[in-house]
């Protein structure tokens, strides 16, 4: 019914935590003035393009049976 715990065969599995390594990775660079220029302007122009896409498509997207009927009339349809 119950097992046995058993011990861990591999001793450093179950002690790896002990065992930190002495090798520092290297410190991250830190971007140029022109990197971040350039991903400033990425994220300018794609957010730009998004509020252009939405208002330009907002006008059609209010198509409705109201605004359709409101534009010139020709003279014909006064019935003169």
């Amino acid at each position: 019914m119950f097992r046995r715990r058993e011990a861990v065969p591999f001793a450093f599995v179950a002690e790896a935590d002990r065992f930190r390594s002495n090798v520092t990775p290297p410190a991250r660079q830190r971007p140029s003035i022109s990197e971040v220029t350039g991903r400033t302007l990425i994220g300018l122009t794609v957010v730009a393009g998004l509020v252009g896409s939405l208002l330009f498509g907002l006008p059609a997207m209010e198509a409705g049976p109201a605004s359709t009927g409101h534009g010139q009339q020709s003279e014909a349809s006064h019935g003169r």
